[in-house]
């Protein structure tokens, strides 16, 4: 993220990675990192159903290539094909990301008297916008701030956009910048939204999500930030 001169706000970062679930790694087997593990991981059984493979909870040649190609999607290290407590938490989260539907707000956290709102779920990883109770678009999972560097809760404003936006901190560019919160700001990756461990403070979208945003919310328009991301 870059510093807004205009605000004298310094931007505290954000296009570092993000993750749904900051868990730490536990020990995998010591194999280099191009290799299949041929160990079962604590999480094989729920990774198997995950992917659709055999539930035995006994790792096969086709496990290990199937959870390899799920890390090696979503940035997940090591990739080696064992089911630890990152790649399950990844899939976990999706599998409650997924439960939600196309009804994100049945929580009533996020205001419905604010008229057009985008809404930002720490706890799963997911935001949306909504006008009253109608879902106006999403919800769509997002990356947000690691541990250290957490998405701050509560009621914002967007305040500045930038289509062009490119960090000053990290010389990095921030396509759809829509700013809400210092240094906080809406804006797209080219990543996994499941990518760990997080980002610096920002809500990462897919670049088609952050271009919807970018057309949909103007300045002034509300976002409210609620949860806790898990880890954090």
């Amino acid at each position: 993220m870059g510093d807004i001169r205009r605000r004298s706000v310094v931007v505290l970062g954000v296009t570092g990675l993000v993750a749904p679930l900051a868990l730490a790694l536990t020990a995998a087997p010591a194999q280099a990192a191009t290799n299949c593990t041929t160990q079962a991981g604590p999480y094989q059984k729920q990774v198997e159903k995950f992917l659709g493979r055999p539930v035995d909870g006994r790792q096969s040649a086709a496990d290990c290539k199937a959870i390899k190609a799920f890390q090696d999607r979503n940035g997940i290290t090591p990739d080696i094909g064992y089911a630890g407590p990152v790649t399950w938490g990844v899939m976990d989260l999706i599998n409650q990301q997924r439960a939600v539907g196309k009804n994100p707000g049945k929580d009533g956290k996020c205001p419905v008297n604010k008229g057009r709102i985008a809404c930002v779920n720490l706890t799963l990883q997911l935001s949306w916008i909504q006008d009253g109770r109608k879902l106006v678009y999403g919800p769509v999972p997002v990356r947000t701030g690691r541990k250290g560097y957490t998405t701050r809760t509560g009621l914002k404003k967007i305040y500045w956009r930038d289509l062009h936006h490119v960090s000053t901190l990290y010389n990095v560019p921030m396509p759809y910048s829509q700013f809400f919160d210092g240094g906080q700001a809406f804006h797209s990756v080219g990543l996994s939204m499941w990518n760990p461990p997080g980002s610096h403070g920002c809500v990462n979208m897919t670049t088609k999500d952050a271009q919807k945003y970018w057309s949909l919310l103007r300045t002034g328009d509300d976002v409210f930030v609620y949860g806790r991301k898990p880890g954090t």
